[in-house]
C-alpha cells in the first residue's frame, strides 16, 4: 500500500518536537502534523526529573507540556509508543518520503523534522547492568530511581556533572549516605570555571556528601553474576557500599535516522542557523543537533538546554514553511542542587578572564566570563539580579568592563549605566 505524502512528520515527541508543531500552527500552517514519540506518555519536561520530580515535589502529570485537548484543538496527531525504524526519501535532496515504524506501519510525509533528542551515555564497566544501577533520562527512569532510593541507605553517583550533582543533592536531602565519584579533577569541569567547581565541591561536602575526584572505577559489585548491586570498587581497591548506583556521565545524541538518511553528523545532527540539515529540505532541533554558535555564528557546538530546543524548533518551523529566520538567542541554563540555584546565561567557552562578584562561601555570588575584554557569560549562584542583567545585556550585544564588574558592592545594573 502506498503511503500518502502529506503534511509534516515530526520524529521525536520532545520539547523541540512540541514547540515545532505549535510554531507551525502559529505561523498559519494548516497541513496535517504527525508528532511521533517512542514513550508511552505525552511529551513532558525532562529537567525537573533530577530536581523537583526526584525529590517528590512534582508529579508526572504536572510535567506534561500540553493537555490532550490542546493537541486535538491544534489538529496535531500525537502518536505515542511508536518507534520509527526506517525513513526513505522520494528523492535524495527532497523532504518527502515514507517512515516505517517498528510495527511495520508506513507513514507518508511531505516535510520531515527530527527532534529525537538523546539517550543517557552508558558506562562500559563490569557490573554496569546489575539490578540497582540506574540512569536518568525518562520518567520511567526517575520512577525506578525514586523507588530504589526509598529502600537504599548508601548511594553512589558516578559522574560529577549537573545530573549527577542534582540527583546527589536529592538523595542527600532524603537522608541517604551519598558519594559522588568522577574521574575528572573537578566538578562540572566542562561547564564552569575552576572557582565555581571548587565552590560546588565544598558546598556538597558541607551538606554531608562525599566527593571523590580523579578516581577511577574498576567494577560495580553485587550478589551473583548479574544480581543486585552491593558496592562500587574503585581503581585503588576501595569498595564503596551501595544499594543504589546512579550513572550520570552525559548524553549521546540520537543520530541513527540522520545517518540512515545520509545527513551530515558531527557529535550530533549538523544544522545551520535556520535548523536546516545538510539536506536543506529536512530540519532538526534540540539535543540531537550541533549548530553554529548562536551569538557569533562560529564553529559547531552542542547545547543541551530548554532554551535552545525552543529557539531551534521555532527556526525549524519557519524553515519548513519557507520563511527561514535565524534565531540569535542568548543560551541559558539552570541547575537546582539543594538550596543552591545556579543560573547560567551565555556560553563561556574560550574565556580568558573571570570576575567573581561576592564571596562564594556565602553561597550567593556570580562569576562573569570575558574573552578579549568582552563579557560572554555569567554563572550566578543564588544571585538572580546579576543573572538577569547579564542575560539581557548579552541579548543586546552589550558588555560591562571587567574592572567595573569586579566591584561587588555596586549592583550590575548601576555599573551598566556607569559604563555607557
Amino acid at each position: 500500500m502506498t503511503a500518502d505524502r502529506t503534511g509534516t512528520l515530526i520524529v521525536g515527541a520532545s520539547q523541540a518536537g512540541v514547540e515545532l508543531a505549535a510554531t507551525l500552527r502559529r505561523l498559519g500552517d494548516d497541513q496535517p502534523i504527525l508528532l511521533v514519540g517512542s514513550e508511552d506518555r505525552p511529551p513532558y519536561q525532562r529537567p525537573p526529573l533530577s530536581k523537583a520530580y526526584l525529590a517528590g515535589k512534582a508529579t508526572a502529570e504536572s510535567l506534561e507540556f500540553r493537555t490532550a485537548q490542546w493537541y486535538a484543538e491544534q489538529r496535531i496527531d500525537l502518536r505515542l509508543s511508536t518507534k520509527i525504524e526506517r525513513i526513505e526519501l522520494d528523492a535524495p535532496t527532497g523532504g518527502a518520503g515514507v517512515a516505517t515504524t517498528r510495527g511495520g506501519e508506513r507513514l507518508g510525509f511531505a516535510r520531515l523534522a527530527l527532534t529525537v533528542g538523546g539517550r543517557a551515555r552508558r558506562l562500559a564497566i563490569p557490573g554496569a547492568d546489575r539490578d540497582g544501577v540506574c540512569y536518568l533520562r525518562h520518567v520511567r527512569n526517575a520512577d525506578h530511581l525514586r523507588a530504589r532510593l526509598e529502600a537504599a541507605s548508601d548511594v553512589v553517583v558516578i559522574g560529577g556533572g549537573f545530573i549527577g550533582l542534582e540527583a546527589a543533592a536529592a538523595a542527600r536531602a532524603a537522608g541517604k549516605e551519598v558519594t559522588v565519584v568522577d574521574t575528572a579533577e573537578r566538578l562540572l569541569g566542562r561547564a564552569v570555571a575552576p572557582v565555581v567547581s571548587e565552590f560546588y565541591l565544598h558546598a556538597h561536602r558541607r551538606r554531608g556528601t562525599h566527593v571523590l575526584l580523579g578516581t577511577g572505577i574498576e567494577t560495580i559489585e553485587g550478589a551473583g553474576e548479574t544480581g543486585t548491586v552491593t558496592g562500587v570498587r574503585l581503581a585503588d581497591g576501595q569498595v564503596l557500599p551501595a544499594q543504589l548506583v546512579l550513572i550520570g556521565v552525559g548524553l549521546e545524541p540520537r543520530t541513527e535516522l540522520a545517518e540512515q538518511l545520509g545527513l551530515e553528523v558531527d557529535r550530533g545532527i549538523v544544522v545551520d542557523a535556520y535548523a536546516r540539515t545538510s539536506n536543506r529540505a529536512i530540519v532538526a532541533a534540540g539535543d540531537c543537533t550541533t549548530l553554529p554558535h548562536p551569538l557569533t555564528g562560529a564553529g559547531r557546538i552542542r547545547i543541551e538546554s530548554v532554551q535552545n530546543a525552543i529557539a531551534q524548533a521555532q527556526a525549524a518551523a519557519a524553515a519548513l514553511v519557507g520563511r527561514p529566520s535565524a534565531t540569535a538567542a542568548v543560551p541559558w541554563f539552570w541547575s537546582d542542587q539543594d538550596t543552591l540555584k545556579l543560573q547560567i546565561a551565555g556560553l563561556s567557552t574560550g574565556y580568558d578572564e573571570v570576575v567573581v562578584r561576592g564571596e562564594p562561601s556565602s553561597e550567593q555570588f556570580s562569576v562573569l566570563y570575558y574573552t578579549g575584554g568582552r563579557l560572554i557569560a555569567v554563572d550566578a549562584v543564588n544571585a538572580p539580579r546579576d543573572y538577569m542583567v547579564v542575560r539581557k545585556l548579552l541579548g543586546e550585544g552589550g558588555s560591562i568592563p571587567a574592572d567595573l564588574a569586579a566591584d561587588a558592592t555596586r549592583p550590575l545594573k548601576e555599573l551598566l549605566a556607569a559604563s555607557i
